[in-house]
């Protein structure tokens, strides 16, 4: 009786009926729980299972499982270094589907409004795909068409998303994560809405408009609706490609100051910040500069938290604790004993240790481990140790960004002073400022900011 109750009920019957789900988030969740608690062995090949699951789901929860890859502790090391190399394989629409959806958001004659329309898909992309198109005047567009019924699709893989979650926090309570999931759940249901990926592109055309380094497309806006975003097209050559030229070293410092103008000034002066940084999202033009492509997930920022960042950074430098403390609470952690504050600072050291030191460097001097990585566990332990924390909302993005920026600005071998660049950016900052630009920027793009 007691040996049926223990398989049957509580945890254990949870990951039974999970590993039933074969093929399905939560079937892999199973497996993550029974790797924390020793029931089964490989973590290795699980983690390659749920790479693969992962990348052949048409939607969003891919970057979710990224975002959550780059917290410490947040997932098992296996799997958050499988995800953190993850690529959507989803297969394409044929043409006779794109004809029919695009039918359905521009009306049966939507071809006489091009000139020409690629019936091959040119990218792919989380939630569709694009196609290169001429309209009547001559311009070059991309049109990025949403795969179809993805409201439906997005609902039922966050619901197995936060059953995986909920199983691993249970046998692992060193990140507790409801903030963290309440933040990726909003951010992925705006990437639904293109008239909201239109108003961020717009946005992003306003705050970088004096940007000489950085291109942001154009919106066509009488052919953009919910789930179709036509826009500029640019040319440029994706960045593993430009790399295996073996570019100077001048050269690809000029790349890394690029997408640091891309990534911080929207930041630093307009508190917004572009929370996926993947080589996917930008190309790089014949100067060296960049085109961003792509607008889904944006974040935009009260200004005190703006000003919480800066201060974590400089508490961090100057050694005041006092001062790292209260940075944390203008991020929204709440009652950080000091043992759990000590943990947090060795993340946000490692994070921010390139802005701190005033001298020309690569963004991370030990090249012998993935970025992150080794820290990250070390983290993870201190967590565990000290009771665990639960990360505001405001954490995810900034966290992903700076991950993932920091692992671009690794493989350019770039070597600046990150300190001075940083420097330059807060000199005059002041959060009333902050505010009369965020709020111009916001209303100048269209763009409308919940809760």
């Amino acid at each position: 009786m007691a040996g049926r109750d223990l398989d049957d009920s509580g945890l254990f019957g949870e990951l039974r009926r999970m590993v039933r789900t074969t093929g399905t988030v939560g079937g892999i969740a199973a497996r993550i729980a029974g790797h924390r608690i020793g029931i089964t062995g490989g973590s290795a090949a699980h983690a390659e299972d749920l790479k693969g699951v992962l990348g052949g789901l048409k939607g969003p929860l891919m970057k979710a499982a990224q975002l959550l890859a780059t917290i410490p502790g947040a997932l098992p090391d296996d799997y958050a270094l499988e995800l953190s190399q993850l690529q959507s394989n989803a297969p394409p629409m044929g043409w006779s589907f794109v004809r029919r959806r695009m039918s359905t958001e521009l009306g049966p004659n939507w071809q006489q409004r091009f000139k020409q329309f690629g019936q091959e898909a040119a990218a792919a992309a989380s939630l569709g795909q694009v196609h290169k198109a001429v309209l009547p005047d001559g311009k070059i567009v991309a049109c990025k068409l949403q795969y179809p019924d993805m409201t439906t699709t997005v609902e039922a893989d966050l619901k197995q998303f936060r059953m995986a979650m909920g199983v691993y926090h249970r046998l692992d309570n060193a990140i507790r994560q409801d903030d963290v999931i309440e933040e990726l759940t909003e951010r992925l249901r705006e990437e639904l809405d293109y008239t909201r990926e239109a108003a961020n592109l717009r946005l992003y055309g306003v705050m970088l408009r004096n940007s000489e380094s950085v291109t942001i497309p154009r919106t066509v806006p009488d052919l953009c609706t919910r789930r179709l975003l036509t826009m500029q097209w640019v040319d440029g050559r994706s960045l593993q490609s430009v790399l295996d030229t073996n570019p100077s070293q001048e050269e690809r410092n000029a790349m890394a100051r690029a997408l640091f103008e891309a990534w911080y000034v929207p930041l630093y002066r307009y508190g917004v910040i572009h929370g996926d940084p993947h080589m996917g999202n930008f190309t790089v033009r014949d100067d060296f500069g960049f085109n961003l492509l792509d607008f889904g997930a944006i974040r935009v920022f009260r200004p005190r938290f703006v000003r919480g960042i800066i201060e974590l950074c400089e508490g961090l430098r100057v050694g005041d604790l006092d001062r790292t403390a209260h940075a944390y609470e203008m991020w929204g952690f709440r009652n950080l004993s000091r043992d759990t504050m000590t943990v947090l600072n060795e993340w946000a050291s490692f994070l921010y240790e390139p802005l701190m030191q005033d001298r020309e460097r690569a963004i991370q001097e030990d090249e012998g481990s993935i970025f992150g990585r080794d820290i990250a566990a070390r983290v993870h332990a201190g967590l565990q140790r000290t009771g665990g924390v639960k990360p505001p909302r405001e954490f995810v993005l900034v966290d992903r960004s700076a991950i993932g920026l920091g692992s671009v600005f690794m493989r350019l071998g770039a070597k600046l002073n990150w300190h001075r660049m940083f420097q330059d950016l807060i000199a005059d900052f002041n959060e009333d400022d902050l505010a009369r630009r965020q709020q111009a920027a916001l209303q100048e793009a269209g763009v409308k900011v919940g809760a």
